[in-house]
């Protein structure tokens, strides 16, 4: 309904520059069509992507993961013009939009294709799958972009990363996170029986005294949020994984990479599954070692066909914090 171009924060001080240094500044709108390439790279963060930390709950990673939610074309209502105004009485079957609103289709229609391929697994199994096998570099090879700065994203803004919907439907291992393990982190960021109450409307109340995890971010879900502070310089959590691939005694091993200002120690350092023994658990710990601001890593379970990706977050709150060299 407007005549104008929308450009990135990026891009729009690039333009206003020449404009204040021009005489005589110009400019042009090709149309060029579907151009395919890595220049731009994609997919990158998009500026209004929700982003991190989780503020009630700092040792819960959010966001999860990312999909395509910019200037994606989809069915439109025809009670309301493309633009949504009063004034615009336009009508369309379909639409270009953005949002939450687009990128939430999308990981719905991985979640219903792995609900098909696989029908017993449990919303939590199908969450894992999508986060673990979710992608951090672009189609050029490099680490994803942000686009609200032009710097490399971390997982405060794009979670696990880029959902795949390839290396989803074979994850390997998944991390099986069921009720119970939601009403236990429920019983220990607070809440008591009544409230659980109100997610749980069948069965017997739930007694908190004895499901306590001892900090929020034991809850067993593919990614790591580590908060230090004054009185807490080592954290440990304990994971929980199950072998869903084909080959039922795979054995994987642990690699971790993330700046020298945390130490992470797994035990075991390898997992062996077999036919009679398809779960197994390891511990994390993870220890302070020069407080910043932010450190960002992974940890990930590989037996060669598989990478099992964890993203970690390390944030110290309340400590003097010292410049990284």
């Amino acid at each position: 309904m407007i005549p104008t171009a929308v450009v990135t924060v990026a891009d729009g001080d690039i333009i206003r520059e020449y404009v204040r240094s021009s005489q005589f500044p110009t400019a042009k709108i090709e149309f060029k069509g579907t151009v395919i390439g890595t220049s731009p790279s994609a997919p990158r963060v998009a500026a209004f992507s929700s982003r991190g930390p989780n503020y009630l709950t700092p040792e819960i990673l959010k966001p999860d993961v990312i999909a395509p939610g910019v200037n994606i074309l989809a069915a439109w209502i025809d009670t309301k013009g493309p633009s949504q105004t009063s004034t615009d009485y336009r009508r369309t079957e379909f639409n270009i939009m953005s949002g939450t609103s687009m990128a939430c289709p999308h990981v719905s229609g991985l979640v219903a294709m792995i609900q098909k391929l696989y029908p017993l697994w449990d919303p939590g199994a199908i969450k894992s799958a999508l986060m673990t096998t979710a992608v951090t570099v672009d189609n050029s090879g490099r680490s994803l972009i942000d686009l609200s700065t032009g710097q490399t994203s971390v997982p405060y803004y794009h979670g696990s990363g880029h959902v795949d919907s390839t290396k989803a439907a074979d994850p390997g291992l998944v991390y099986d996170t069921g009720i119970s393990d939601y009403v236990d982190f429920l019983c220990t960021i607070g809440y008591d029986s009544q409230k659980i109450a109100l997610f749980l409307r069948d069965g017997p109340p739930v007694n908190c005294s004895n499901r306590n995890l001892g900090n929020p971010g034991s809850l067993n879900i593919p990614s790591f949020s580590v908060v230090f502070n004054n009185n807490l310089r080592t954290v440990k959590y304990k994971r929980m994984v199950k072998n869903v691939g084909s080959i039922k005694n795979p054995v994987y091993n642990v690699a971790v990479t993330i700046p020298s200002n945390v130490l992470v120690t797994v035990s075991p350092t390898s997992l062996v599954f077999s036919e009679t023994n398809n779960i197994l658990s390891y511990e994390v710990t993870f220890t302070s070692v020069t407080p910043i601001d932010s450190v960002f890593g992974s940890l990930v379970w590989s037996d060669g066909t598989h990478a099992v990706r964890s993203p970690i977050a390390v944030i110290w709150q309340g400590v003097t914090l010292q410049s990284e060299i």
